[in-house]
């Protein structure tokens, strides 16, 4: 539903946001990076990021630093057109770090320096409950839920903004080295997992909490539960399943010359959450979701083109462009 002044509806990404600090140079270990550059990240900004980007209406909840590195996310956030009414300032602990880099085999290496940084540190009293309240689909992960009191904040947030009607939406976002344990992960990220509507998971997510070796029909519903309106499993350069409680399928993906896979991601779940926010009858109509994940899919495609998650979130017409093109 679209609010009665003919505004879209609100979308609230709830959790951290940090600066990436990324080598000069790719394909190299922490160690032999030469130096870095910052990029701003966090996986709910860049959701709400990616929303707004598309036209959708966004806001951002969380907590910075009271430092000049907080301050410079606030802006990102409000350059981009994202509301930052539900953010805080911590004056006594720091914006959250994390250097990452993309070895030469592929993989992301992460060190992350919060301890404790200003996003655990968010309290329950510190929320603003009037924005929550006002959304209608209100997107978290898992990171918020590692430890107190942001877990407690994490929890009232995710309560207050079912109450108030609104679509609840979780993307685990899986970064092992934050959490005390593997163990500790999964039984946290799968502590909320039964209230969540939309769920989003990644292949390599969804062996971690199953513990299967395999990414098939059987494995992705053996985590569906019956508050689920939509499972996503992502499968990066190989597109993804869907699963609703009537119907199930593959979306294809987009070939594009990926550069930087950081944030391909959120602008999927972006991509999806502002298509469906005026309109949840679309995960019930299996022709039109196509069409959305078809949407999302080349978001996420276009986001791997360039460096950085935020720079490289795509426009509509970006969209388009490579739909038409295939």
């Amino acid at each position: 539903m679209s609010t009665s002044n003919g505004e879209k509806s609100l979308i609230v990404s709830f959790g951290e946001m940090l600066i990436d600090f990324v080598p000069t140079v790719s394909g190299v270990s922490l160690s032999e990076a030469p130096g870095f550059i910052k990029a701003p990240g966090g996986a709910p900004a860049n959701v709400a990021i990616a929303v707004s980007r598309l036209g959708g209406r966004a806001a951002f909840v969380g907590k910075l630093g009271d430092d000049e590195f907080g301050h410079m996310l606030a802006g990102i956030l409000k350059q981009n057109g994202v509301s930052a009414e539900g953010i805080n300032f911590d004056t006594g602990a720091r914006t959250a770090l994390a250097f990452v880099t993309l070895r030469s085999d592929g993989e992301h290496e992460f060190m992350f320096y919060r301890n404790p940084s200003a996003d655990m540190l968010l309290r329950p009293d510190e929320l603003n409950l009037d924005l929550i309240r006002s959304a209608k689909v209100f997107h978290y992960g898992s990171i918020s839920l590692i430890v107190e009191p942001c877990r407690s904040a994490h929890l009232k947030a995710m309560e207050v903004a079912k109450e108030a009607g609104a679509l609840l939406s979780y993307d685990p976002n899986l970064r092992l080295p934050l959490w005390p344990s593997k163990e500790e992960a999964k039984t946290q990220i799968l502590s909320i997992w039964d209230k969540a509507e939309v769920i989003k998971v990644s292949d390599e997510e969804l062996m971690f909490l199953t513990g299967s070796d395999n990414v098939d029909d059987e494995t992705a519903l053996s985590l569906w539960h019956d508050n689920l309106k939509l499972l996503l499993v992502t499968l990066g350069e190989k597109g993804c399943n869907y699963y609703t409680k009537s119907f199930r399928g593959s979306v294809d993906p987009f070939h594009v010359n990926a550069v930087d896979t950081t944030g391909a991601g959120d602008s999927y779940v972006g991509a999806l959450l502002c298509n469906i926010v005026d309109d949840r009858s679309v995960l019930e109509d299996e022709a039109r979701l196509r069409e959305v994940l078809r949407f999302a899919n080349a978001c996420g495609a276009i986001t791997t083109t360039k460096k950085g998650a935020i720079p490289a979130l795509p426009t509509v017409s970006e969209v388009q462009t490579l739909l038409n093109a295939n």
